[in-house]
């Protein structure tokens, strides 16, 4: 498992497995927001597992991330966040997808887009928000967030 601390409350990565869930557990993560298409989250056998969502989603300009999963991923992370909980947003490598969700988590928090997406950048140096076909779904959440 690859990933970066984004904020306190934000952490973006690649797909983690079962075994990486007590590192995420111990860094107070209580939500999983999976964005890959193909492959959903391993459920967590722990005690008191964490959280996940899952919301497909392909890496591909053909196929744009909905505004509406963006908008479910945002809702549940605040509640998770409001509730003294963490995120760990994520997709296969933590590129495109993933970095996407945790941009737009950023702006439910009342972050600018694009200083949302200037951070993610300079905290995680795989991360790629101004892909062509990803910063307009960033901007297109942050106009219909902020209706």
């Amino acid at each position: 498992m690859n990933f970066s601390r984004i904020t306190d409350d934000l952490f973006i990565g690649s797909m983690p497995s079962p075994s990486d869930y007590d590192t995420l557990r111990g860094l107070g993560v209580r939500l999983l927001i999976n964005m890959r298409f193909s492959r959903g989250p391993k459920p967590d056998s722990h005690q008191q597992p964490i959280q996940t969502l899952w919301l497909p989603s392909i890496d591909s300009p053909f196929f744009p991330i909905t505004i509406r999963k963006l908008k479910q991923g945002a809702q549940a992370a605040l509640e998770t966040i409001r509730d003294g909980g963490r995120v760990y947003a994520h997709c296969a490598y933590g590129r495109h997808r993933g970095v996407a969700m945790g941009a737009c988590i950023l702006i439910a928090q009342g972050h600018d887009p694009h200083e949302a997406m200037e951070l993610i950048a300079a905290r995680r140096s795989v991360a790629d928000p101004y892909a062509y076909y990803i910063q307009p779904r960033i901007l297109k959440f942050a106009e219909e967030w902020n209706k």
